[in-house]
C-alpha cells in the first residue's frame, strides 16, 4: 500500500476535480504493476519550482514536467519524493490532446516507477518501464500514452 503525503503548492492544480483521489488512484494502479509499500511525498508546484529543482539536482536550467527523487533505503518507509509542474504538464497534455487529469496520472505512474529504480536510459529499460506504465494506465481506462497518430 502506498501512503501519500500531498503538498499542493500551486493553486492552479485545484482545477482537477478530486485531485487527492486522482493521485491516490494513480499510485494504487502503479503499485499493482510494480508492488511496493511505503510513503510517496508529492509536490504539485509551478514551473519555477520545478526549474529550481531541475537546476539544483540535474544541472538543467529549465522547467520539466516531473522529477523523482528516490529515498535512501534507510529512510523507509519513505519511497521518495515526486514533483510535478503545472505549466509543463498542462502544455504537454494540450499538445497530446489529452486531459490534464489523465496526463497527471501518467506522470505520477512514471514518477513512481523511477522511485523504484526503473529508468528509460536504454531501449530495453524504456520498453520495460513503458510497458508497466501502459499496463497501470490501462487499468484506469487511460489510453497508451506512447501511441502516436
Amino acid at each position: 500500500m502506498i501512503d501519500l503525503d500531498l503538498i499542493v503548492e500551486e493553486a492552479a492544480w485545484s482545477g482537477i476535480p478530486d485531485l487527492e483521489t486522482l493521485c491516490r488512484t494513480a499510485f494504487d494502479a502503479a503499485a499493482k504493476v510494480a508492488p511496493a509499500e511505503g510513503v510517496v511525498s508529492l509536490l504539485l508546484a509551478d514551473n519555477d519550482a520545478l526549474q529550481d529543482l531541475n537546476r539544483q539536482f540535474r544541472h538543467k536550467d529549465k522547467p520539466t514536467d516531473v522529477l523523482s527523487f528516490p529515498a535512501d533505503p534507510m529512510d523507509r518507509p519513505l519511497l521518495g519524493d515526486i514533483a510535478v509542474a503545472i505549466g509543463v504538464a498542462r502544455d504537454d497534455a494540450a499538445a497530446q490532446g489529452k486531459s490534464l487529469a489523465d496526463h497527471l496520472t501518467h506522470l505520477l505512474v512514471h514518477g513512481y516507477l523511477h522511485l523504484l529504480g526503473h529508468d528509460h536510459e536504454t531501449g530495453p529499460e524504456a520498453d520495460m518501464m513503458e510497458g508497466l506504465e501502459i499496463k497501470a494506465l490501462a487499468s484506469l481506462g487511460i489510453d497508451n500514452p506512447y501511441l502516436t497518430e
